[in-house]
């Protein structure tokens, strides 16, 4: 066996007792677990216990149900780089910069809104979720059922993504927008410590 399978090796069977541990920590079933990722009970069971082995399949069902890094699962060494290196994308004419990677969980976006065309009106959509936006530059109009507001720099608003909800830029300039997405209707707790 060479040097690098018995690393491997190690880290594989390393796997187990760390999920264990995590599960215990989340005050978390095996049944639960299994509901929440597709995985069964008994496949969960060997998984902690060591008798099987696991699968990259396995570790980002697990990574997504307990909204860790995979690295974390599988206790890869520190890189020592806090630094993200976001990859932007553009979606309906809109930039996206993500400023998290964790798997699942809240998502937080910086997000470059061009001036919009006024030919189609404001679609408003309802989905999963908890929206929190807080204006940097620009404008923002949001619609949120019968509200229809606009929020200049400084300015935030958050709201159940059940309700029926559209925001866009708001002026001829760009808009830039932090936002942060939680899934299923998860809140966001902001603390901040009064001024001095």
């Amino acid at each position: 066996m060479s040097e690098d399978d018995q690393d491997l090796g190690e880290v594989l069977h390393a796997v187990g007792p760390r999920l264990r541990a995590l599960r215990k920590q989340r005050n978390a079933t095996l049944t639960g677990l299994s509901e929440t990722t597709g995985i069964s009970v008994s496949t969960l069971s060997r998984l902690e216990a060591g008798q099987r082995k696991p699968t990259l399949e396995l570790l980002l069902a697990l990574a997504r149900a307990y909204q860790v890094p995979l690295d974390e699962l599988v206790g890869a060494p520190p890189t020592g780089d806090p630094r993200l290196h976001p990859k932007p994308f553009v979606r309906h004419g809109r930039t996206y910069l993500p400023l998290t990677r964790r798997p699942g969980g809240v998502r937080a976006y910086k997000m470059i809104l061009p001036p919009e065309r006024a030919a189609q009106p404001p679609d408003q959509r309802v989905h999963e979720g908890y929206e929190w936006l807080y204006v940097l530059s620009g404008q923002l109009r949001l619609m949120l059922g019968d509200h229809d507001v606009t929020l200049l720099p400084g300015e935030v608003a958050e709201f159940d993504t059940h309700i029926p909800h559209w925001f866009g830029n708001a002026s001829t300039e760009p808009c830039e927008v932090l936002a942060l997405f939680g899934p299923q209707g998860e809140r966001f707790h902001v603390r901040a410590r009064p001024a001095s």
